[in-house]
């Protein structure tokens, strides 16, 4: 009765052991998708908007470089999907003559909702003489879907405003040359919820030009937007979330297996006295 029990524990665990590690190597490509790509570094777009509906586009991943002067608004905008957390980075170079500077970096959604910075430095002062300034602003994790009310930040264009806010009028105009980066990381299921936007807050043909005839007599029309990410917008159902689940579901079903092997006895009636 002892060995016939060892042995189906022990068989009980062999069987455990072999789910686990083809879970396991099942889950490995899930995990390895959700993990953020090394960025290039490849230089992006050489100057700046003026305002949202010009914003200049940028990939992440992208330096974008601009040369402007201290007291002008400079507009980028780059896609953000859901899952991720995007870190927002700018510098900004002085010349070697000036006097105290402060200058922020805002993000905005696509609803242009100011999005606040989980954290980061994202409004620095200047000394005095100071070669550059550097500015950061984490923002919040990209959720599928939200309330109405809310103002989580959700998939779609997000812009980068960068411009100075405590400037003396001595140094208004003084040229500057500025540069940004976006880099994100994928939070994975963890973040996931359930539910999903029908269309990302992406400005398309919302807002048209006065159409121009080409010679062959087509037509054009202004586009806000075209940027997304390089693999396309998620649909918002999956996530390696998922993954576990099904293998909690799994482990669950082989614990209720092995409990059965372990108390049903040796299968040989009882004779009753």
């Amino acid at each position: 009765m002892r060995s016939t029990l060892l042995t189906r524990v022990t068989r009980a665990g062999k069987a455990t052991g072999a789910a686990l590690l083809a879970l396991g190597l099942a889950a490995a490509p899930a995990a390895a998708d959700s993990s953020p790509t090394p960025s290039a570094g490849a230089d992006g777009p050489t100057e700046a908007g003026t305002s949202f509906r010009t914003a200049t586009e940028v990939d992440q991943g992208q330096r974008a470089t601009a040369d402007g002067s201290a007291g002008d608004y400079l507009y980028w905008s780059f896609p953000a999907d859901a899952g991720q957390r995007a870190t927002v980075k700018a510098t900004v170079k002085l010349p070697e003559t000036h006097a105290a500077q402060t200058w922020q970096v805002d993000v905005y959604d696509g609803l242009r909702r100011r999005q606040a910075c989980q954290y980061g430095a994202q409004t620095r002062t200047a000394a005095a003489g100071t070669g550059s300034v550097e500015l950061a602003c984490v923002l919040r994790t990209v959720r599928a879907w939200t309330e109405p009310w809310a103002d989580d930040p959700l998939p779609g264009t997000y812009y980068v405003r960068l411009t100075v806010v405590n400037v003396p009028t001595s140094d208004l105009g003084l040229p500057v040359s500025t540069e940004v980066r976006v880099d994100s990381e994928d939070m994975g299921g963890a973040a996931a919820v359930d539910g999903s936007l029908s269309e990302p807050l992406v400005p398309g043909i919302a807002v048209t030009s006065a159409k121009d005839d080409d010679e062959d007599g087509s037509e054009k029309s202004a586009v806000l937007s075209a940027i997304e990410p390089e693999d396309g917008w998620s649909s918002g159902w999956w996530s390696d979330r998922w993954v576990w689940t099904g293998i909690g579901a799994v482990l669950a079903a082989l614990a209720g297996i092995g409990g059965y092997a372990l108390t049903r006895g040796n299968g040989r009636p009882r004779h009753l006295p």
